[in-house]
């Protein structure tokens, strides 16, 4: 079912490829009692709304050229890898860094990485308060990828850090995109970005990627301490 779904969207998986999917699922339903990693992990759900919604992502970014082989990708509040670990799959020389506030899931990510046996891809624990500002971290990525992570104003304080000038942090959003980009104007002035929208081509309620291109250096006060972001959006 992946194998022929991923064809529709231009995405040839091969045996391999298909093993590590297969293992994905297997791990994540092991893990997601324990670690609280998504709200239904059958076979149906996993397939249908994690991976295949995160490869119809990484093809319309590929498409697009947004996504390159060498990308250097972040996928911030990562929780069980959507949709950086299938997006890493499909396209394995891509760089990637998973960062995810809770032990649990970093642990759960540092697992899947080794039983996938997966290279160029590393996990951080921490909140994007605080790795934001370090400086192997800070202007480091071609793209920041984020799905479900939070309001349009609180994301681009939160992620445009990590991205370099010229890269773009891709937020996947559903009915709300447009009402969430007129109320981060002034954090899209204020960071340094420009926004664009594409529709993202998957079953179910509309889905739109919202991508930022990061036109100058965020200022170096953001983010603000932890929990600033969420409680006052700029």
């Amino acid at each position: 079912m992946l194998a022929q779904t991923a064809l529709r969207y231009g995405i040839r998986l091969d045996d391999a490829q298909i093993d590590r999917f297969r293992a994905y699922l297997a791990l994540l339903q092991e893990w997601s009692p324990r670690a609280n990693l998504v709200s239904d992990a059958s076979e149906d759900v996993v397939v249908r709304r994690h991976f295949v919604e995160s490869l119809a992502l990484g093809a319309a970014l590929r498409q697009r050229e947004i996504l390159r082989p060498s990308s250097r990708v972040l996928d911030l509040g990562a929780g069980a890898g959507f949709p950086g670990v299938p997006i890493k799959i499909a396209w394995p020389s891509i760089e990637l860094t998973l960062i995810e506030a809770t032990a649990k899931k970093t642990a759960f990510l540092r697992a899947l990485a080794e039983t996938l046996a997966l290279d160029q891809i590393s996990v951080e624990t921490g909140r994007a308060e605080e790795l934001g500002h370090r400086t192997d971290l800070r202007g480091a990525f071609d793209l920041a990828l984020a799905r479900a992570v939070a309001p349009l104003p609180t994301l681009l304080e939160l992620a445009l850090p990590f991205v370099r000038v010229g890269g773009r942090l891709i937020a996947v959003k559903g009915s709300r995109a447009q009402a969430e980009l007129a109320a981060a104007a002034r954090a899209l002035e204020i960071l340094g970005g420009r926004p664009f929208t594409v529709p993202l081509d998957v079953p179910g309620p509309k889905q739109t990627i919202v991508a930022v291109l990061k036109q100058r250096e965020t200022p170096p006060a953001y983010p603000r301490r932890a929990g600033v972001p969420r409680r006052s959006p700029l």
